[in-house]
């Protein structure tokens, strides 16, 4: 159910692959919520992806920008705010590859040239975001930002490899540009540590289901669905959250306060008890 939240504001939402992405649902629900916004994604994404579909769906306008590149996300502000008819109130960042997973590369035979674009792409991009927007006085006063994260950056888990160190950096960077965007126009910035989700980067990681299972089977309400997620994003846009800033929101089900369910006693007893 729609409530216009988000009525009057505009906003850059990244990341839209297809249907099956968070970034996807989040734009549905901002046009629900009456927001207009630009789209992006890395031109290589967008040939790949279907974000013309989701164009057409939300009226929203497309800037291709790679987010590693300071040129094109100049060219990605000063156009959105062309489009929009004015400054941004909001941006989603649903940015993150790892060469080194996509090559299932373990953890102690990382290729460190992948590493860096890891760094580069998942992370330093928000900074490289939020320093243009500055530059360019592309924010209105009381914006929001948003990035997704995961728990992998205060935990260490199997397979997720370099995009640790990624997590870890973008919820740093959230926190030190949102002190500063905080003072200068009262812009606050956050990161979503989502659950598991079945997205196209997400089961691409090795074992990925098995990993989905068991934040499942540990989280009090279940894994977090990406359209919850996305709801989630949409309160942080609005002006209902406007005092926080500079956190790192866990939207996991109770995952990460969790020390153990019965769920899993349950099936470590089983385990157990068919070996003895």
């Amino acid at each position: 159910m729609a409530n216009n939240l988000l009525a009057g504001k505009v906003g850059i939402i990244s990341g839209a692959l297809n249907d099956q992405s968070i970034a996807w649902k989040v734009a549905q629900r901002a046009h629900a919520e009456g927001a207009r916004f630009v789209l992006t994604n890395a031109p290589l994404a967008m040939r790949m992806g279907e974000i013309n579909k989701l164009s057409e769906e939300c009226n929203a306008p497309i800037i291709p920008a790679d987010a590693t590149s300071t040129e094109e996300l100049e060219a990605l502000f000063s156009g959105a705010q062309e489009k929009l008819g004015g400054k941004i109130d909001f941006v989603l960042h649903s940015i993150g590859m790892s060469a080194n997973i996509r090559k299932k590369k373990h953890y102690g035979e990382l290729d460190y040239k992948f590493f860096q674009q890891t760094l580069d792409v998942s992370a330093m991009s928000l900074h490289k975001m939020l320093a243009v927007a500055e530059r360019q006085d592309a924010f209105n006063e009381w914006g929001s930002v948003v990035a997704l994260s995961y728990i992998a950056a205060q935990r260490a888990f199997l397979d997720y490899t370099d995009m640790t160190q990624a997590k870890a950096m973008l919820e740093s960077i959230a926190r030190s540009y949102g002190q500063r965007l905080g003072k200068l126009k009262k812009v606050r910035v956050n990161t979503v540590s989502q659950s598991p989700t079945k997205t196209t980067a997400g089961t691409g990681i090795t074992g990925f289901d098995a990993f989905y299972n068991f934040a499942d089977m540990m989280s009090p309400l279940g894994n977090a669905p990406a359209e919850a997620c996305a709801d989630y994003c949409i309160s942080l846009f609005s002006d209902l959250t406007r005092y926080v800033t500079m956190q790192n929101l866990m939207h996991d089900g109770g995952f990460s306060t969790t020390g153990i369910s019965a769920e899993i006693v349950d099936v470590l007893t089983k385990v157990s008890g068919m070996q003895e």
